[in-house]
């Protein structure tokens, strides 16, 4: 599971106020709820694009601090795909990066820059 911070002053409620809807706009209808860190996120079990297996996503709660966009993508092994399917690939990239920028306003480059600062920040583990 990845979990995404906002732009700093910006808060995921804000960004998108219903979080159910939007999931469904962009990758199809809601099968369930899953439990992650004591917040409940969304499961889709048969995604629009047939490029996904499975996606759970939703708002991960923090006292004291501002909600995260967990998100956790299954997708299908490329070689598994037909030739419809593999055009279709294209179309999940959009959709994953349109939603990611929809929710958190960073593109791409600063999710992977954000992402990169947050593991170098953890402290090393104990071998």
């Amino acid at each position: 599971m990845k979990e995404y911070k906002m732009r700093r002053g910006e808060y995921l409620e804000e960004r998108i106020p219903d979080m159910k809807a939007t999931v469904e706009e962009y990758f199809g209808p809601i099968t369930g709820t899953e439990e992650y860190k004591g917040s409940d996120l969304y499961v889709i079990g048969e995604p629009d694009n047939p490029v996904f297996e499975r996606i759970v996503v939703g708002a991960v709660e923090y006292s004291g601090k501002k909600d995260k966009l967990g998100v956790e993508f299954h997708e299908r092994d490329p070689t598994e795909l037909g030739p419809d399917e593999l055009e279709a690939a294209g179309d999940a990239v959009s959709a994953k990066n349109e939603f990611l920028l929809e929710a958190t306003a960073r593109d791409a480059k600063s999710r992977r820059d954000s992402l990169k600062r947050s593991v170098e920040d953890d402290p090393e583990p104990d071998v």
